[in-house]
């Protein structure tokens, strides 16, 4: 199962920001590390800089993938920081791990192999993530409704895999097949978009596909072990918010035009519910 150091340095690679381990309370839920995921990236999508967050204020949009940020710090406990300079940019943000992970359920797919074998959530086909360690976050009893949206009858919610390089920037390329390859095809797709917006795929993307996610997920190297890793949200999505792309491996939670930040976020957080946070190493 993944060393606990070595999930806050993925929780900060995912994030953009310092994650530290405190005994006090957490400052964000597991919910919050999917809504800022994804909300960073709708954001960079609509060209914004900034993304304001209720707790943590102004978080940057600046792309720092060319830079090693994407460890915490080394101590688990509280104390002072020793972060380097670029480090002491970001936001720092402390959770409690034992309100935050739920060890119960971590599930180790490395050596798993699953060929012909089906898998179902709510109906819907689930690609395990063969291949990967899950550290399962704490999200029993934690949604009004109960946790039929975690089971694995019909009323589950399918499931899906988020990395943090999802951005949906080629939304109209996603949602209706076209690409700058096939010239034609991408130029009906974009005229179309114009006339109805509704079609733009203006919004947060995941896939129910753990390779897909993969192409589209950060990496870090740790400092635990100095191996690098990948890293990937294992989430739920609300099939009555998720939108099928042409694309049968792409799925959109819509993002109407003129969202306040309190309706983006509330929609974000009404489509997809996270559960695990998986790594695997390069």
């Amino acid at each position: 199962m993944p060393d606990t150091q070595l999930s806050l340095e993925a929780l900060s690679a995912l994030s953009g920001c310092n994650v530290e381990a405190t005994s006090g309370a957490s400052q964000l839920t597991p919910q919050d590390f999917v809504n800022i995921v994804a909300l960073k990236e709708f954001y960079k999508q609509e060209g914004f800089k900034t993304l304001e967050y209720p707790s943590l204020g102004t978080l940057s949009l600046q792309d720092t993938d060319d830079q090693d940020l994407y460890s915490a710090p080394q101590a688990l406990a509280e104390g002072p920081s020793t972060a380097g300079p670029e480090q002491s940019l970001r936001t720092t943000v402390k959770i409690n791990l034992q309100d935050f992970f739920h060890p119960e359920f971590n599930y180790d797919f490395t050596n798993v192999k699953d060929g012909d074998k089906k898998f179902l959530r709510g109906d819907e086909p689930y690609i395990r993530p063969c291949g990967w360690t899950r550290a399962a976050l704490r999200v029993v009893q934690k949604y009004d409704g109960g946790d039929k949206w975690l089971g694995t009858g019909k009323d589950a919610w399918p499931v899906s895999y988020q990395g943090r390089n999802m951005d949906g920037s080629l939304g109209i390329i996603v949602a209706h097949g076209g690409s700058p390859d096939s010239e034609p095809q991408f130029l009906e797709a974009a005229a179309a978009s114009i006339v109805n917006p509704e079609i733009r795929g203006r919004g947060v993307y995941s896939t129910p596909d753990i390779k897909v996610a993969e192409k589209y997920c950060r990496q870090f190297k740790s400092k635990v072990d100095g191996k690098t890793y990948k890293v990937v949200l294992q989430n739920r999505i609300n099939p009555g918010k998720r939108t099928k792309c042409q694309r049968e491996d792409m799925w959109l939670v819509y993002i109407p035009e003129n969202s306040t930040e309190i309706l983006t976020r509330a929609t974000v957080q009404e489509s997809i519910r996270p559960y695990g946070l998986l790594l695997k190493t390069v």
